[in-house]
């Protein structure tokens, strides 16, 4: 027997009506926080639009427009998916990062670290200066915000045509993810009171600073000295071989994994 809150007119309202409501409510406001910005949001706009005219033709008896939308009602779903397949995918990836489900599947980050650990080496060799923040546990938003969104699979080529000097992005942090390059031309806190003593530059402060207040992980790549240093947790690994970078941020994945068991348990 179903426990009855209130009633609006003849229609009982319940528990469960309240629940339904206010999870669809959420899901819908963090679906429009995830299409906020892209294309995706004006093609869902459209298709609102067309459905809205789908419910209205019918009680004008528009017999035209009412035969073309039920003729096209067969391949609603498959144009559906067709338009928006990258949102789709991007959603899929998004759920599969989420901290839910990485309490009960093990995200494993080692394509994303070899990919990261790649273009770094190369933008060394190339002489261009670079600024990555890997997140972990500690959100990002604020940081991500400040920049241009990408949302794109990580890989070694797009992050060195970023860090171009001849790209509008190169300037700023590029900010990782999960599996997504997230957005880059990101701004970095500095905090002078405790990293202004340090005799290397800007890039440096910022990272030091980002991974003081955050948990994330920032590579950094220096233009003038063509070294790689990382900061974690406040601290700087400077001037770090392939394998001591790889070897860093693989311990850092691990570590985020088991902080993250340890809050299942507790």
């Amino acid at each position: 027997m179903r426990f009855v809150l209130f009633h609006i007119g003849f229609l009982p309202v319940t528990i469960m009506d309240v629940l339904d409501i206010a999870v669809m409510s959420y899901i819908i406001y963090r679906l429009y926080n995830f299409l906020r910005g892209s294309r995706g949001v004006q093609m869902l706009v459209g298709l609102v639009i067309i459905l809205i005219a789908t419910g209205i033709a019918p009680l004008f008896q528009m017999k035209g427009m009412t035969w073309i939308f039920e003729n096209l009602r067969t391949i609603w779903l498959l144009a559906f998916v067709v338009l928006f397949q990258p949102e789709i995918r991007r959603l899929l990836i998004y759920i599969g990062q989420s901290r839910i489900v990485r309490f009960f599947v093990k995200v494993s980050g080692s394509r994303v670290i070899d990919q990261v650990v790649e273009a770094s080496l190369a933008l060394c060799d190339i002489g261009y200066g670079a600024l990555i923040v890997m997140a972990r546990e500690t959100g990002l938003r604020t940081i991500v915000e400040s920049g241009i969104r990408i949302q794109a699979e990580v890989s070694t080529p797009l992050i060195i045509s970023i860090f171009n000097p001849r790209s509008p992005l190169h300037d700023g942090a590029l900010v990782i993810q999960g599996d997504l390059i997230e957005a880059a031309k990101c701004l970095l806190p500095i905090n002078e009171e405790d990293f202004g003593h340090i005799e290397y530059g800007t890039r440096h402060k910022a990272g030091l600073t980002l991974s003081q207040e955050t948990d994330a992980m920032v590579i950094i790549i220096s233009e003038e000295r063509g070294k790689i240093s990382l900061a974690v947790d406040g601290k700087l690994y400077k001037d770090l071989s392939e394998n001591e970078l790889r070897r860093l941020l693989i311990e850092g994945y691990r570590l985020a994994d088991a902080n993250l068991q340890n809050d299942r348990k507790s």
